[in-house]
């Protein structure tokens, strides 16, 4: 009998694409059923990502009494700085662990318990555990930050239409998390106890968790190991190395702290270099490689302005939930005919306008069509808007004095304006990372969008020391004239930027 015939006996099962190919699934509005497990999954980090962070520098300056640690406002800025910083330092790190070794799937799974394990650490009402907390999530968010979108990517084809589409769900799960976040664990945290909201964040990232193994069968890849995976001797020899450079740093921290040299300062100086050294060497790596082409290095040097615009609007970004969630703590207004909501939950408000922006500003691209702005000019409006958010706070806190309230609106303004200026540079930002990456390291090209970000937060942990130090007015408004300088200079670098990025729109 021909291998092609069947026998009678044997009947034959008709598969479902979608089972054994997720790329073809459409049960999820369209969209691969995937999409629905990544997108609670971020949704649910989202949620107690932004959650807890929206109550940290506030327990950072509470009062014992109070269940804080005590801190003054401008040194608890700088360590949530600090705290940030290592996130992205981390997350660099992250990517290379799952395309090298862990695989995009384990090292979500692997980072969402670390996260968890985190937050439940936190709940733990006694502060002297609140650093090794912090440590966990900076472990977990940086495993699986920079992977649950490398997961998303994967339930689609190169050429499937879908997937920007795709990509604004995802990101959609994003935003519900970040707004959601702030008012359950910000409840929590502000009337109840602080140890509750971290208590909140932790149930949240444990729903994420369960769902995201739940639904793993829908995902693409979940099998697959590291896609640039390490020789088996070389894997062996790059754990053996993480783990000593792991024990060597945990060793020389651990001498300092014996001899009582490391101070909360101090670590928060070491912070702020390794942000500013690692960026300097990446890019040094990448000028001098014999992998980057000529064409490839001359569009890395318009990059390196990208770059830098994305610093300086993140200077101002990171602050929303550190200066700005301090401004809203002792000076803003938070009663609704007669009830008093937590000034945590204004920080939803970031969350909310970009909600509602970014299908206004894909549109309005999609409308204007060829005769939309150039990449490098839409990055320098996001800077400007991030300027001019902080600047509207200048009016908002000039010639106050004693124990002022100011209106609500002055916060909501300032955080429409800055949600606005987030969704130009971000959705651009990383769209342009993508493209202008060397191809030699398409792979890695979310680590240079990430080390902006790390870069941003190390000087913010210097430059945020002085919130409380001078006036309201001075500090904002010097925050946002540099920025808005800035946005103004990459306007003005627009022809050179144009030239240089082409073929790259």
């Amino acid at each position: 009998m021909g291998a092609s015939e069947a026998t009678p006996s044997t009947p034959t099962v008709e598969t479902d694409p979608a089972e054994t190919d997720p790329t073809h699934d459409r049960s999820f509005f369209g969209h691969p059923r995937g999409l629905l497990t990544l997108f609670g999954t971020e949704m649910w980090e989202r949620f107690s990502y932004l959650g807890m962070t929206a109550i940290l520098t506030l327990y950072f300056t509470a009062s014992a009494a109070d269940g804080g640690m005590g801190m003054a406002d401008g040194t608890a800025s700088s360590v949530y700085a600090a705290y940030s910083t290592m996130i992205y330092l981390i997350s660099v790190a992250g990517g290379w662990l799952a395309d090298r070794i862990l695989g995009s799937y384990r090292s979500v799974l692997y980072g969402g318990v670390c996260i968890a394990c985190g937050h439940y650490t936190m709940a733990v009402p006694t502060n002297g555990v609140t650093w090794i907390g912090l440590g966990l999530i900076i472990v977990g968010t940086g495993l699986l930050k920079p992977n649950v979108s490398t997961l998303v990517g994967k339930l689609y084809s190169t050429e499937d239409e879908r997937r920007d589409a795709g990509f604004a769900l995802y990101y959609m799960g994003i935003n519900i998390g970040a707004f959601l976040g702030p008012l359950v664990a910000g409840w929590l945290g502000q009337k109840v106890g602080f140890h509750w909201g971290f208590s909140a964040a932790a149930i949240g990232m444990t729903f994420g968790i369960i769902q995201y193994v739940l639904g793993r069968k829908h995902l693409a890849g979940r099998q697959d190991g590291a896609e640039s995976a390490l020789p088996p001797e070389a894997m062996r020899r790059a754990v053996r190395m993480i783990l000593a450079g792991i024990a060597a740093v945990a060793v020389a921290f651990g001498i300092l702290a014996a001899a009582g040299v490391l101070t909360m300062g101090l670590t928060v100086n070491i912070v702020t270099g390794v942000s500013v050294v690692t960026p300097i060497a990446y890019f040094t790596f990448l000028f001098r490689s014999p992998r980057v082409t000529v064409a490839e290095r001359g569009r890395l040097r318009p990059y390196l302005v990208l770059f830098s615009a994305s610093v300086a609007f993140n200077l101002v970004l990171f602050q929303s939930y550190s200066t700005m969630n301090l401004l809203a703590l002792n000076h803003a207004n938070t009663d609704f005919f007669g009830w008093h909501f937590p000034s945590s939950w204004y920080g939803s408000v970031l969350g909310v306008a970009e909600v509602v922006l970014a299908p206004v500003v894909a549109a309005t691209w999609v409308r204007l069509g060829h005769r939309q702005p150039h990449a490098s000019n839409k990055i320098a409006y996001g800077v400007i808007l991030g300027g001019l958010s902080f600047l509207i706070m200048v009016p908002a806190t000039m010639n106050r004095t004693g124990d002022w309230v100011m209106s609500g609106a002055w916060l909501i303004a300032c955080y429409l304006v800055l949600g606005l200026g987030d969704i130009l540079l971000e959705t651009t930002g990383m769209s342009a990372t993508t493209k202008l990456a060397p191809a030699a390291f398409a792979s890695q090209a979310m680590a240079l969008w990430f080390l902006s970000l790390a870069l941003a937060n190390g000087i913010q942990a210097q430059s945020v020391k002085l919130y409380g130090t001078v006036s309201d007015p001075a500090y904002f408004g010097l925050n946002g004239g540099f920025v808005v300088l800035v946005g103004l200079a990459v306007i003005a670098a627009g022809p050179w930027l144009r030239r240089t990025m082409h073929p790259v729109r």
